[in-house]
């Protein structure tokens, strides 16, 4: 089968110029299903339009709500209140925030739903969210641990609190906590242990919730109560994504450029936007670098670690497996198609080698993304540097990311597409 191939032409100057951002995916996610379980209308504004966002968006429709796209950063969400059992099962293709948001709030629902995705998607673990709403008295069942998931809802929750692992993703609290809002009776969620991958995503989510009318108590670092409030029509405004925002300062740190993406880093609320200090110390970034509380950034800091004064030890990123792709393995197999010995796994960590003699060179290499959006885009940043750096299945950013490739050739990075 042939595949899209995408090779960057490096710049000859800096990249300067004005580029905005898209619209935050983890936020436009939570945005929409609030919106869908609240009764009335609400207008989000801001908002991302990718394939991750429009799987939400397509399965809210299936389940009874209207969802008009008056203009390209819009959502207008008009709901009963109620996610109504869709006739066929829900596909979500590769969308993490959309299929376990909808899982543990279709538990609260009304009839039979099943929530799939696509071959990565299916490779996904989802059994710690599946086990904590088993023992909520939920019929449920995900008998791979991952994908398909097969609901039969009976409106309510058997009890009123859970405890739940959150070691491999903070999006199995997140989707209890946006679920409990809508059950009868005040619900505590208790973690498992101290481990919480993420934690600055959580505080997306009570932010959001708080923004449709929820309370949400905390009465420890490692519990939450939600009181059954329900949810209420509102207009909500979203802001710029961080993990985007992250190659643009990637491009401008690379090349000595000054990129303006509207939003000065201390106005994001998203965790990634801590990878803004990192990047911005290159090219000397620190020698061991934590990615636990901004893991959607690694790729790109791992790809500019490659061109850095000193080698980068990465800890805290086992996460990084349960991806859309196992993206330890996916970077250090790129890194190391560029030049042998560029990265070495060692356990979970990753560690890059750095040579900042790399610029400059011709280097052909190809780049499997492994169709995951984040990998293709990291890497073009490599290609700003080196000569002949080929990303495979580029059209992968559309993920969350459309415009990526016309916003990089608006700062004047050249790029050649071929199929072969």
């Amino acid at each position: 089968m042939k595949t899209d191939r995408l090779t960057i032409l490096p710049p000859a100057h800096a990249l300067t110029g004005r580029v905005s951002p898209p619209g935050s995916k983890s936020i436009t996610n939570r945005a929409l299903l609030l919106a869908g379980l609240a009764k009335g209308t609400s207008r989000l504004t801001g908002a991302l339009k990718s394939d991750d966002t429009r799987y939400m968006a397509e399965a809210l429709r299936a389940m009874g709500v209207t969802v008009d796209e008056p203009d390209a950063t819009t959502f207008v969400v008009t709901s009963s209140g109620e996610l109504k059992a869709p006739a066929e099962p829900l596909f979500l293709g590769n969308a993490g925030t959309a299929t376990r948001f909808l899982t543990a709030a279709l538990a609260l629902g009304k009839g039979r739903y099943v929530v799939d995705g696509d071959e990565h998607m299916r490779k996904r673990p989802i059994k710690p969210l599946v086990e904590a709403l088993q023992s909520l008295g939920v019929a449920i069942a995900a008998p791979s641990g991952c994908p398909p998931v097969a609901i039969d809802a009976n409106g309510s929750f058997r009890k009123n609190r859970v405890t739940i692992d959150a070691g491999l993703s903070s999006q199995y609290v997140s989707a209890l906590q946006m679920a409990a809002a809508c059950g009868s009776e005040p619900f505590t969620i208790e973690l498992a242990g101290a481990d919480i991958g993420a934690r600055g995503y959580i505080d997306l989510t009570l932010s959001a919730m708080r923004a449709f009318g929820a309370r949400v108590e905390q009465p420890t670092p490692s519990s939450w109560v939600i009181q059954p409030t329900g949810y209420t029509a509102t207009d909500f405004h979203i802001e710029p994504d961080a993990s985007a925002a992250t190659y643009l300062w990637g491009a401008e740190v690379l090349t000595g450029g000054k990129i303006d993406i509207g939003t000065p880093s201390d106005a994001f609320t998203q965790p990634d936007a801590k990878a803004y200090d990192v990047i911005a110390a290159f090219p000397n970034m620190p020698s061991v670098i934590d990615g636990s509380q901004m893991q959607d950034a690694i790729p790109t800091i791992a790809v500019l670690a490659a061109f850095n004064n000193h080698p980068v030890r990465f800890v805290g990123i086992a996460n990084l497996r349960v991806k859309e792709c196992d993206r330890i393995r996916a970077l250090s197999t790129g890194l190391n198609n560029i030049r042998e010995g560029l990265a070495t796994e060692e356990g979970d960590d990753l560690i890059v080698a750095a040579d900042p003699s790399l610029s400059g060179q011709s280097l052909p290499a190809d780049i499997d993304t492994f169709a995951d959006h984040r990998i293709a885009m990291s890497f073009a940043l490599a290609g700003l540097k080196i000569r002949d750096i080929t990303i495979l299945d580029p059209d992968c950013v559309g993920k969350t990311y459309p415009d990526y490739w016309n916003e990089l050739a608006s700062l004047g990075v050249e790029q050649a597409r071929t199929n072969g």
